[in-house]
């Protein structure tokens, strides 16, 4: 008898298991509408070709710049591995994270979010962390990230944080329970929509400009990173006014770099050589570039890259050329879509605004 109760007992609790898990994933966010943000993290896994340049960051990277830009001008295979309000920290282990899967020539790191000095909301961090995989750099980047609400063994099992979402379950928990669809083209979101900019609040004195501790440590963390590996770091601030960018904190960017035998690029003096025209280059009045703003300051790094790095032209190669094609295709067909939504309803209909500060 006793002998027979074990595969019953077995099956039983594969069976809950099995039950568990399949709760687990319908009830975790999908992030495919509204705040598709929480998605785009996790797409990095599905590509099939390395990069030779990886932008690391927030919304100031995966809303401004355009990789099939810069792979139909030069030949360059890139890819964002962009957050909302991702934290400095969280950029360090998405880089560790990245180096275990490639080494590309050049990282570039925006380096708006260094005036963040401690960890901020768990409904960003779970747009970044949880789509990582599991290894030690997504370990260590959730103790580094976690407010003090928060529990690793929420992240461990989300079941544990989502258990009451029953309430809130739409089609798009039923529809993508196992398979997501790509949000972005190669980490980029797009949106063709234009809405000028007027301008913004004046700056506010603060009473401190001193970026914190916490951020500059993963700083330096990141540039050893890349030395270790071989790899170029680029700090860059993109070509976006507001929030507001104290000089303040331009100059310590600017003495980081130079202490650190890097190069540092503030885009904001240099929109009109790179060609912006903020009153059709932004869809949400200055605060990110649209498809037409990303695709002109895509053109413009990528040249000023290849005047100081030897990037690799891939276009030729079999591997590369059948990737590219594709997610050209997808970025084409994407962008004539939201062109046509515009024209005929003066707005976007199926990619609705940003739901979250990036």
């Amino acid at each position: 008898m006793k002998g027979r109760r074990w595969p019953a007992a077995l099956g039983v609790a594969l069976g809950v298991l099995g039950i568990l898990y399949l709760a687990q994933r319908l009830l975790v966010p999908k992030y495919q509408t509204g705040v598709v943000e929480g998605s785009m993290v996790a797409e990095y896994y599905r590509e099939r070709v390395d990069h030779d340049l990886i932008f690391i960051g927030d919304c100031e990277v995966y809303e401004n710049f355009s990789p099939v830009t810069l792979w139909e001008d030069y030949g360059i295979s890139s890819y964002i591995r962009g957050s909302a309000q991702q934290l400095p920290w969280q950029s360090y282990y998405l880089l560790e994270d990245t180096l275990r899967h490639e080494t590309p020539k050049v990282v570039v790191y925006n380096v708006q979010a260094l005036r963040f000095s401690r960890p901020q909301s768990e409904a960003y961090n779970r747009m970044t962390i949880d789509g990582m995989r599991w290894g030690p750099a997504k370990v260590r980047c959730i103790l580094a990230s976690m407010t003090e609400d928060e529990h690793f063994i929420e992240y461990l099992f989300p079941l544990l944080r989502y258990h009451d979402r029953w309430g809130e379950l739409t089609g798009d928990d039923v529809e993508h329970l196992f398979a997501k669809d790509p949000v972005t083209h190669a980490g980029y979101y797009m949106r063709a929509d234009v809405k000028p900019q007027t301008g913004f609040p004046a700056p506010q004195a603060l009473a401190d400009y001193t970026f914190g501790d916490m951020p500059m440590d993963y700083l330096g963390r990141m540039a050893d990173l890349c030395r270790e590996k071989g790899v170029e770091l680029i700090l860059i601030k993109a070509p976006i006014e507001y929030p507001y960018w104290y000089d303040q904190w331009d100059g310590q960017a600017a003495a980081f770099a130079a202490e650190q035998g890097l190069t540092y690029l503030n885009l904001i003096p240099l929109r009109q050589e790179i060609g912006l025209d903020m009153t059709r280059d932004t869809y949400d009045a200055g605060l990110h570039l649209n498809v037409r703003g990303a695709e002109k300051l895509a053109a413009w790094f990528g040249g000023w890259l290849l005047e100081r790095i030897d990037l690799p032209d891939r276009r030729g190669e079999p591997a590369y050329d059948a990737v590219w094609e594709e997610k050209t295709a997808l970025y084409d067909a994407m962008k004539q879509q939201q062109y046509a939504e515009i024209e005929q309803y003066g707005e976007l209909v199926t990619f609705g605004a940003n739901a979250v500060e990036g």
